[in-house]
């Protein structure tokens, strides 16, 4: 397995076109990742009392439309 130093070094040497891809790669997994926790999260409930706090707040009518 690689060390971090060693994928750093190599990410420096990429030509510009495959830089561009490993960005465009990357994005995509850290989003698919964040999706995951997100699913996971509201899955656990631990999204639960922010959804009650904004339709607490969209029927007391504190929202507006943007």
């Amino acid at each position: 397995m690689l060390t971090l130093e060693q994928i750093e070094s190599a990410i420096l040497q990429l030509p510009p076109q495959d830089y561009h891809k490993l960005i465009e790669w990357f994005a995509d997994l850290d989003y698919q990742r964040w999706d995951q926790q997100l699913e996971k999260n509201i899955a656990d409930g631990k999204l639960e009392a922010f959804a009650q706090e904004a339709i607490a707040e969209f029927e007391a009518g504190n929202c507006r439309s943007i």
